[in-house]
């Protein structure tokens, strides 16, 4: 089940507003541990969202106002021109999930679409959606547009969610004129997947149109008269400019008349009309040009017992009009009425029952790289873990170490000359606080000796001299390595400017491999647009036997579970189950026997090839009875070869993130970088090293 939605649509004023109040009103029946999360707000840091503060207020929502968003539109703008999309999306995944553990429900609102570019907006509602992992409700607008365009857009915006990896659970066609909604209904049904909720809410005039208190902020009026009467509802607009005979043909009901202030003509026809029956109700009037009447026309409407709110404005008529025009009306959180008609209509348009159901039986498979990421932080987070970077004089480590101190994951030791270190961060201009780090040079450590002996100790009947050992110990890859193998650290990474074989090479020596594992190998985390999954051994292991395959694919196995990750294990070769023969074949056959013999529990599938085992289409064809075809989640390739062209193909083809190499099988975690690695390659696999310290 979801205790989350994201209500989003294409345009501004689609009437949100309306589906948040009838939502709200409806989750607060079931519980008062309600949270409404906008991630990004369109005003600026001095003013607040009124939709927020219109939720807030009127359900009387513990939540302070502050938790009920994450950015200002500008701020998340320019976060976007920085390139900073990733920390944007973390940001908002880790205020979500603070709501997520404290409420029994959070209702996600899109943006607004005011003032910026529509298909970034909505593409980033898309991504956010995506990344929270929470099903969406489409609100579209269909005032002033025909059902083909309204089925048109439902269709086009429907598919734009669910190609993405986001499940539509409702959509609600608002606006739509009084009597259309049943066939609307009808034809969106016909349109749309079966098991999408489909709604149509009418347009409602008191609901769409603006009133003159909403004309006065808009415009920044000053009253001139009928201060208590600005609730009043404009539904048509004249402009008075003609002679007054003509002028009062033009009145409707509920009409708002502009004109100079100087036209008492119009002014006293206008509030004349108002009472009398012959003629619509006149909702206001706002005086332009910077003109008042005069004072015999002032005092006349002074002793009036029956009046109506004027207002008085600088602009000339022409630019009053444009801008009213361009008013739109809006629910505010004292406008009691308005709400319990918001409230009402969707009442009375949404099967609340069938709604319901939909919310309690929703689940997602759908595990985005950043959800991924940010579930990698927060675990490493929950139990801090100590881990030394022997390469600490390299620009990418400090800058990676950098950010691990400001999110406070890891404890960390930093191997290196600390003058160097220090001016190296000066000249990165880092704020990383080098009294939050340890920092420690091999040659100068009180622990050289006890570290040179340790290793004599352990390396004597190989040969090792005393004088060998301490060599050796000035290494940072030995140094940092015999931290993690003496307690002093909990683990290690290391590569960045080292080979694989210079990083490994004191672990297996010994650190060593755990009880029952004969194989050290390693997986890559390959973070998809739709998933994670696990690709192994794509860094140490040349040429498996099929022992050794099993060994990887288990411990590959493992590895996933550690970090989440349902395994579904696919033995991958040329090809699929009995159809081919030959002795790279075999191998992977024999292999994925031995699993099956060793750790029965796990689903494990072999051989088989690639497209069969990600795709479910090819997977449900090639091997349809099989608990994997389709759905692999953990790929072992037959062969360092494969395997290492494989996920770089991936990941530069996808544009898939890669975190690792994660070694697996050691008896504590020590792991390797690529000498390309990237800062943020850095960072991941710190955590992810952190991860498997809590689990040794």
């Amino acid at each position: 089940m979801t205790n989350a939605i994201y209500l989003t649509t294409t345009e501004p004023f689609s009437g949100k507003s309306i589906y948040a109040l009838g939502l709200v009103n409806l989750l607060a029946g079931k519980t008062d541990k309600i949270s409404y999360f906008k991630p990004i707000i369109t005003v600026g840091k001095k003013e607040k969202d009124r939709r927020l503060t219109l939720i807030k207020e009127h359900f009387k929502l513990a939540q302070a106002y502050e938790d009920m968003f994450s950015f200002t539109i500008q701020k998340a703008f320019k976060e976007i021109n920085r390139n900073n999309e990733a920390f944007l999306i973390d940001a908002i995944i880790e205020k979500f999930k603070r709501l997520q553990e404290s409420s029994d429900f959070v209702v996600v609102e899109g943006t607004d679409f005011a003032g910026f570019s529509s298909n970034v907006e909505f593409n980033g509602n898309v991504s956010i959606a995506k990344n929270l992992g929470i099903p969406a409700a489409i609100i579209l607008n269909c005032s002033h547009k025909s059902d083909v365009e309204i089925v048109e857009q439902a269709i086009s915006t429907t598919n734009a969610f669910l190609s993405n990896g986001v499940q539509v659970l409702t959509l609600v066609a608002n606006k739509v004129e009084q009597g259309k909604e049943t066939e609307l209904l009808k034809k969106l049904t016909q349109a749309l997947p079966k098991e999408i909720l489909i709604s149509a809410i009418p347009v409602h005039l008191e609901l769409s149109n603006p009133t003159m208190e909403e004309i006065r902020d808009a415009m920044g009026a000053k009253v001139f008269f009928g201060e208590n009467l600005l609730t009043n509802r404009v539904d048509h607009v004249i402009v008075g400019a003609m002679q007054l005979r003509n002028f009062l043909q033009r009145v409707k009901n509920n009409t708002l008349v502009i004109t100079p202030g100087d036209r008492g003509d119009i002014i006293i026809g206008a509030l004349q009309a108002n009472i009398s029956k012959n003629f619509g109700k006149i909702a206001g009037l706002v005086l332009s040009g910077g003109m008042l009447p005069e004072d015999s026309i002032v005092q006349l409407v002074e002793g009036l017992e029956t009046v109506v709110p004027i207002l008085q404005v600088e602009e000339a008529t022409f630019e009053v009009v444009t801008k009213i025009n361009d008013i739109k009306a809006r629910i505010s959180a004292d406008d009691k009425e308005k709400i319990a008609i918001g409230i009402g209509l969707f009442e009375q348009a949404v099967d609340e029952k069938a709604l319901t159901a939909k919310l309690v039986g929703f689940h997602s498979d759908v595990l985005t790289p950043r959800m991924f990421q940010y579930q990698l932080v927060k675990r490493a987070k929950s139990n801090k873990k100590h881990i030394v970077l022997p390469e600490g004089e390299d620009d990418r480590i400090l800058q990676a170490a950098d950010q691990l101190i400001k999110q406070n994951v890891v404890e960390l030791t930093i191997l290196g000359n600390r003058e160097f270190i220090e001016l190296t961060v000066k000249r990165l201009n880092l704020s990383l606080d080098l009294d939050a780090v340890k920092i420690e040079a091999p040659v100068s450590s009180i622990r050289f000796e006890e570290y040179a002996q340790t290793l004599f100790e352990l390396r004597k009947s190989k040969g090792l001299t005393i004088e060998m050992a301490r060599d050796l110990m000035l290494d940072v890859s030995y140094f940092g390595t015999m931290m993690v193998f003496k307690g002093h650290a909990d683990g290690m990474v290391s590569g960045a400017v080292h080979t694989t074989q210079h990083t490994i090479r004191p672990a297996l020596q010994f650190v060593k491999t755990k009880p029952g594992v004969a194989t050290v190998s390693s997986v890559f985390f390959m973070c998809l647009p739709n998933r994670v999954s696990v690709f192994g051994d794509c860094a140490v292991v040349p040429n498996p036997t099929s022992e050794q395959l099993a060994d990887i694919a288990i411990s590959s196995a493992e590895s996933a579970k550690m970090l989440g990750i349902e395994p579904k294990i696919a033995m991958l070769s040329y090809s699929s189950g009995s159809s081919g023969e030959g002795e790279d074949v075999e191998k992977v056959r024999k292999a994925t026997q031995l699993v099956r013999i060793r750790r029965p529990e796990l689903k494990v599938e072999g051989p088989i090839q690639y497209d069969a085992a990600v795709d479910p289409e090819v997977g449900r064809k090639k091997m349809p009875d099989s608990e994997v075809a389709g759905q692999a989640s953990v790929l072992i390739f037959p062969d360092l070869n494969t395997g290492n062209n494989t996920y770089k193909a991936v990941q530069r083809e996808t544009g898939a993130i890669a975190i690792g190499p994660m070694l697996q099988g050691l008896n504590k975690p020590v792991n390797d970088l690529s000498r390309g690695c990237t800062v943020v390659d850095v960072f991941n696999t710190v955590v992810i090293t952190a991860i498997q310290a809590q689990e040794t």
